[in-house]
């Protein structure tokens, strides 16, 4: 009797068995680093709504702007800094060093045609001169094209590798990603040179279906990030409401009991 009596005045002040409480803490606990886990990953997709944003206004303004020198190899080239900007040089193609690179376009499969160009101010930049269909892989196969030009184009860093890329083969010279220093080695080119390309965009002068065809880059941003965001805070407020159906449950089962 005096047990009962006991267990009963514990419920009638709203107290809670030491069970209890220890089942609301972890439940407590469990639910709001969930909360705090999805409003980390919430607030970070939106440091990352704005860094893109800015990213794209960056690019747009550069790739509308005047064309300006192409930088020296001396010059630090960073992303941040320089990529797609709207550049420009003169000088000597080396049609003989061309390196055509895999490449999948508007128009098809085919190749990028990477050639260097000896500038008038003393160094070598790589050049995509344009995209090819498979059946225009090499030179002979195409129509000659003038060794002094005038280019004009957007700076574009070393591509690199992707997980879905398969890995170049100077030796076979197969070719799947723009890597510029391992492009230039392969041609022998020595002395000065830039480390980055250029993506030529198309020439005044040329016919609008010749080949190599410029100005194929796709200059285009994914930007989900705000979905992302109120994806991760929905899941932050749903962990909340979930303690609470969780909580009001625990409570109804003890009080049918």
């Amino acid at each position: 009797m005096t047990e009962g009596h006991n267990t009963r005045s514990a419920h009638e002040k709203g107290g809670l068995p030491k069970g209890g409480r220890l089942w609301r803490i972890m439940v407590v606990t469990v639910f709001m680093f969930l909360f705090a886990g999805f409003m980390g990953l919430g607030i970070w997709q939106v440091q990352r709504l704005a860094w893109k944003t800015a990213l794209i206004q960056r690019v747009d303004t550069r790739i509308h702007a005047a064309p300006i020198d192409a930088p020296a190899p001396d010059v630090v080239i960073t992303r941040d800094n320089h990529e797609y900007l709207r550049v420009k040089a003169s000088g000597r193609f080396r049609h003989d060093l061309e390196t055509p690179v895999k490449a999948v376009s508007d128009l098809g499969p085919g190749w990028w045609i990477m050639t260097p160009l000896e500038t008038d101010r003393g160094f070598t930049v790589l050049v995509n001169r344009g995209f090819v269909p498979s059946e225009m892989k090499t030179p002979d196969t195409r129509p000659p094209a003038p060794e002094q030009a005038n280019v004009t184009g957007l700076l574009r860093l070393d591509e690199g590798h992707s997980g879905f890329m398969r890995d170049n083969d100077p030796a076979a010279n197969n070719w799947y990603a723009r890597e510029v220093k391992a492009i230039l080695d392969a041609r022998g080119v020595t002395g000065k040179t830039a480390s980055y390309f250029i993506d030529a965009q198309p020439d005044v002068n040329s016919a609008p279906d010749a080949f190599p065809r410029a100005g194929l880059t796709v200059v285009r941003f994914a930007n989900s990030h705000l979905v992302y965001a109120l994806t991760w805070f929905g899941l932050a407020a749903g962990s909340l409401f979930g303690m609470v159906l969780v909580m009001r449950e625990r409570r109804r089962a003890k009080h049918d009991f």
